[in-house]
């Protein structure tokens, strides 16, 4: 199958990283969730505080990071305006090196212009998030409801920020899915099944075309 890359934006507690992760391990392709894509954004020079204020919007103004590209930064006044302009610059570089899952960062958007792009949006209810965050962070009811209303906040405001439009419609996705109904493994196994038909499908189009 010719290179593709897969999408994948989620609610936090819904347990998306995970069904990326199991994603990219049935199909044998490389895997880069937020944690992985902050560190290769910090290797240019971005620090950690300075992505965290990106993220929750905030403009930023000052002397510029000494970040890798400064010729085709050097357009853009504030620092928040430069990060999300290398966070692009990386998510594209990430899905042009080889086929891979890529969970966030606005994935969706950033590469919307790619034929062999796939966007899944993963969600689940309310109750299920909370139970999740409880097992995984091991905390009470009240704090894991605070910890996903704070980052679904945050991940609203970057989405919005960057694209223009509300995180989670339906809009520049694919498919969006319940990952309370199947579980994790047979949630990677449904999405898996949908992603090589509809790639399958966008290259009988692309030979119908010749």
């Amino acid at each position: 199958m010719k290179q593709y890359v897969i999408t994948v934006g989620c609610e936090y507690g819904c347990g998306g990283s995970a069904v990326g992760r199991a994603l990219a391990r049935n199909l044998g392709i490389a895997y880069y969730d937020r944690t992985l894509i902050d560190k290769i954004i910090e290797e240019t020079g971005v620090s950690h505080d300075l992505m965290e204020m990106a993220d929750a919007g905030k403009d930023v103004k000052g002397k510029r990071e000494n970040a890798a590209g400064s010729t085709s930064l050097a357009k853009y006044k504030n620092l928040t305006d430069r990060v999300v302009y290398i966070q692009k610059e990386v998510v594209k570089k990430l899905a042009a090196r080889s086929s891979c899952v890529i969970i966030g960062r606005c994935s969706d958007y950033i590469l919307r212009n790619n034929p062999r792009c796939v966007n899944v949006f993963i969600y689940a209810p309310d109750k299920v998030r909370v139970q999740n965050v409880m097992q995984e962070l091991k905390v009470g009811e009240e704090k894991a409801k605070e910890l996903i209303r704070e980052n679904d906040q945050m991940l609203h405001a970057r989405y919005k920020q960057m694209t223009g439009s509300n995180r989670g419609a339906r809009h520049n996705r694919h498919m969006l899915i319940d990952s309370s109904v199947l579980g994790v493994e047979e949630t990677a196994k449904y999405i898996e099944e949908f992603v090589v038909k509809a790639l399958a499908k966008t290259e009988d189009t692309a030979e119908e075309g010749r």
